[in-house]
């Protein structure tokens, strides 16, 4: 999405669509497993590097992943790099470890239950071959440290571990008597705290010091800071600043942020609680920095617009530097407009020139330097439009999608039902429109579809194969959709066309 892939594609024309693979599965399940409702995964995260990934589930835990193929005794990563481009390398992940993040508590002055269900995780810089995180549920945010601690073992014992290990009373009679052997040759004895051993004072030819000796490391989780007690209501969204110092987290009506080495305090930047209630329009629905400015941050609102502020302006942010919002079509204006249009995720592109939005139907892409509208919109799943009452009465109207865009730029992706997900061309002229399934065949809901002429990029762009395709209860491939199945969360490894995606329990990868 940087200006140099920009002239490329304008120069050599769109790229081609990527012919998606399948990687791994974690947690795969097994043909009618029920799936308990801890084990849903909640949060998807690849670290800056792309070697580490994260993941975090209802039942408060998160699991990390490490990259395997890019490990080589033999060279360094760039070495792998530097091979011939043809052979295209397989992305491999492993488990690492896992730990217990946070536990379901209960807030007494409320009488209200806090679940332990992770919202989102988000990496911060490592140091000193450590790793750190931050979670949350929805009160609480933590920070974590991960680091390989070495176990340590003191061996070289005096005490012969065979004889030891057999009958006390023989030990203490073997004591005993060497004491005596001691005292018998006139040495002058000096005891042990515990007043069953002597030993002479020039010492013995048999007595050793103990050696600590460390055999083996284990990975340790350490929380180091708890943020808690800021939000009154749950928090949606935390995000890293680029200083490596700040963080901000959201909740409804609020934006907060922190110093990551100060848990006991944090500033109010964004407040949009009215006076009364009853005055309440809109909420805040997702918050993040930019990846290069510390000073300038994004928030989304249920209205679907999306405001960028500057810190510097004031202490307090009420008024925005910029706003994002899509002009309503006339007489277009029905019961589901509004629910439809609250924005449930957005996120910023690497170089910050862009920010991805998605509602409830389609993915935007915005712009910073044009406020007047989206330079791109994909439909993600048209083909619900007629079943948006059903949607309501069964409360799926109301499910926050993730979005992500790819490190290079040239594509989004979003997830849907029945576990597909969609990857949408957003260089002008493209026309990739790929819908994949969280399964070990991601192409096998692919049907063929007639080429359709390139649109410019300031268009609304239509991403949906012909409307004569759909009928009631199926999707524009002509495929049964399934509600109670849906891809929430997803991520784009930030340098390689890799996606992570969790469909329930199971973790879905895959590369092109």
């Amino acid at each position: 999405m940087n200006g140099g892939n920009e002239v490329v594609a304008a120069q050599a024309g769109p790229p081609q669509p990527l012919d998606w693979k399948f990687s791994q599965v974690f947690g795969e399940r097994t043909a009618g497993e029920e799936v308990q409702e801890v084990d849903i995964i909640s949060a998807i995260e690849f670290d800056k590097s792309g070697d580490h990934l994260a993941t975090g589930d209802r039942g408060g835990r998160v699991v990390l992943f490490e990259r395997t193929d890019t490990k080589d005794h033999g060279g360094s990563r760039r070495d792998l790099e530097r091979t011939d481009n043809a052979i295209s390398r397989h992305p491999e992940f492993r488990y690492k470890t896992e730990f217990q993040s946070h536990e379901p508590e209960f807030d007494y002055l409320k009488s209200l239950e806090i679940e332990e269900k992770i919202n989102k995780i988000r990496w911060c810089q490592p140091a000193n071959g450590a790793l750190f995180l931050l979670s949350t549920n929805d009160k609480t945010i933590k920070y974590w440290k991960v680091q390989e601690k070495k176990v340590k073992k003191v061996s070289t014992m005096n005490v012969d571990p065979s004889k030891s290990a057999g009958n006390g009373s023989n030990a203490s009679s073997s004591n005993s008597s060497s004491s005596g052997t001691y005292l018998a040759n006139g040495g002058s004895p000096n005891r042990c705290l515990n007043n069953d051993l002597s030993f002479p004072v020039r010492g013995v030819q048999s007595l050793r010091l103990p050696v600590v000796t460390t055999h083996e490391t284990n990975l340790m989780a350490r929380c180091r800071r708890v943020y808690a007690h800021a939000h009154d209501y749950h928090i949606n969204s935390i995000s890293n600043n680029s200083d490596g110092e700040t963080f901000i987290s959201a909740d409804d009506l609020r934006i907060n942020l922190w110093n990551l080495e100060i848990s006991n305090q944090s500033f109010n930047i964004v407040d949009v609680k009215p006076a009364n209630m009853e005055d309440l329009t809109e909420v805040i629905t997702s918050a993040e920095f930019h990846p290069t400015h510390c000073n300038m941050l994004a928030y989304s609102s249920s209205k679907g617009s999306i405001r960028l502020i500057d810190l510097r302006q004031s202490a307090l942010c009420d008024s925005h530097a910029k706003l994002f919002e899509e002009q309503e079509a006339p007489g277009s204006r029905s019961f589901f407009t509004e629910i439809i249009a609250s924005i449930s995720d957005i996120k910023f592109g690497k170089d910050g020139r862009y920010i991805l939005s998605r509602d409830y139907m389609t993915l935007k892409l915005w712009d910073i330097n044009m406020d007047s509208g989206p330079v791109a919109a994909f439909q993600v799943h048209e083909y619900l439009r007629p079943k948006l009452c059903d949607l309501y009465e069964n409360d799926s109207i109301f499910d926050k999608f993730e979005c992500c865009l790819s490190g290079d730029g040239l594509r989004v992706a979003t997830g849907s039902y029945s576990n597909l997900f969609r990857v949408f061309g957003c260089i002008s002229g493209s026309s990739e429109a790929t819908t994949l399934e969280a399964s070990k065949n991601p192409m096998r809901r692919q049907v063929q579809t007639p080429s359709r002429p390139a649109r410019s990029l300031s268009s609304s762009i239509s991403r949906v194969v012909r409307r004569g395709a759909e009928s009631p209860g199926n999707d524009a491939n002509g495929n049964s959709f399934d509600f109670t199945t849906k891809l929430l969360h997803l991520a784009w490894h930030p340098t390689e066309n890799s996606i992570a995606c969790a469909a329930a329990n199971s973790l879905y990868m895959y590369y092109a």
